[in-house]
């Protein structure tokens, strides 16, 4: 039986270091920011000539019960600021990240953040395990540009970490170049608008009938989920949280003409975004802007563990399925977004040149 007791253990089973000494005060201008949920991104600068800043941040760790599904299928779910994924932060090469993590005494577990944008042991991990009633503050120095994912990784060690992943625990931060992102040749690119996707795999145990479980509490809820992502077969795999996250009445708009930064993660899982009807203008398929952007990509690949940027010019109006094109997990699993573009239909790029009609004989058709 898996007790809270033992749960607290295992996750603060961790590496014993020497106690790092206190962060020297940086004469920096600090700036707070805001953060929103996904897919939406917080309003920031693409481009600076200001110098570096502390950027403040503030990540509340959620354990909460979700609806994952139309059917209405419910996941113990573990989330930063209730969204999954958690909110994508954005900075500025040479700026530093400064997150406060909070644990609320209505949680019952540990839980702390691993920066992959982050130089240091575990990103942050092993300074920055908080318990329920606990908070802590953290600052690191964005010296890389690119998409990073961060995540739960409570001890380091142990069941706790996949788990944790796997209940929602992830986001991304992006750090741009102080002069903006640029193409191949040097040329300034510019986005109109920037969404954040979050793929995400679920494991939901079924019982005896075929039925999807619902547990109680979380811990009431771990050994079976365990032994169900041992498997390595989800049960769902979704953008941002949920089937129809971002479909139907909540699909991310656009215009014609607008260029539309998509930041897609996948913390897990090998993903294969594809924009059904567009393309990738420029991809950063492994999420650095330090490397050059291909061009005209179809399809693009996420690593698990990592995240991608690819910018794309709408140039038809209309409903635009963002799909991992592993169909099966676009479809059946629910790993599906929409973009509605408004704006005036091109024929020149598109035209029906004739209607659907009966067959006729093939010399008629001249």
């Amino acid at each position: 039986m898996i007790t809270r007791t033992a749960i607290h253990a295992a996750a603060a089973v961790t590496l014993v270091f020497a106690a790092p000494a206190l962060a020297q005060d940086l004469k920096l201008p600090r700036q707070m920011i805001e953060l929103v949920a996904p897919p939406l991104v917080h309003p920031h600068e693409q481009a600076t000539k200001e110098g570096p800043k502390i950027m403040e941040f503030r990540l509340t760790t959620e354990e909460r019960q979700i609806v994952i599904d139309d059917e209405g299928t419910k996941l113990q779910a573990m989330t930063f600021n209730g969204s999954i994924p958690g909110p994508m932060m954005v900075v500025h090469e040479g700026d530093y990240v400064e997150v406060t993590l909070v644990n609320p005494d209505t949680n019952s577990m540990p839980h702390n953040i691993d920066f992959h944008g982050a130089t240091g042991a575990s990103g942050g991990g092993d300074l920055t395990l908080v318990h329920p009633g606990e908070q802590v503050v953290l600052r690191w120095k964005a010296t890389r540009t690119g998409v990073f994912v961060y995540h739960c990784i409570p001890g380091g060690v142990g069941p706790m970490v996949p788990w944790h992943i796997a209940s929602g625990m992830s986001g991304a931060v992006m750090v741009l170049p102080r002069e903006g992102l640029k193409d191949a040749s040097g040329k300034s690119l510019h986005y109109d608008r920037v969404y954040y996707i979050g793929e995400q795999d679920f494991y939901v145990p079924r019982d005896a009938k075929g039925k999807f479980k619902t547990y109680d509490t979380h811990i009431d809820a771990f050994a079976d989920t365990r032994d169900l992502m041992r498997k390595l077969i989800p049960t769902h795999v979704v953008f941002n949280g949920r089937v129809g996250a971002l479909t139907g009445q909540n699909a991310m708009p656009a215009k014609v003409g607008e260029t539309v930064l998509i930041v897609h993660s996948q913390v897990d899982r090998d993903s294969r975004p594809h924009l059904v009807g567009g393309h990738g203008d420029y991809v950063w398929e492994s999420g650095k802007f330090s490397n050059p952007p291909e061009t005209n990509l179809e399809t693009w690949f996420i690593r698990g563990g990592s995240a991608g940027a690819a910018l794309y010019t709408f140039l038809q109006p209309g409903i635009y399925a963002y799909v991992n094109h592993n169909m099966i997990e676009a479809f059946e699993l629910g790993a599906t977004a929409h973009f509605r573009v408004e704006g005036t239909w091109n024929n020149d790029l598109m035209a029906q040149i004739r209607a659907p009609a009966p067959i006729r004989p093939k010399a008629s058709l001249q």
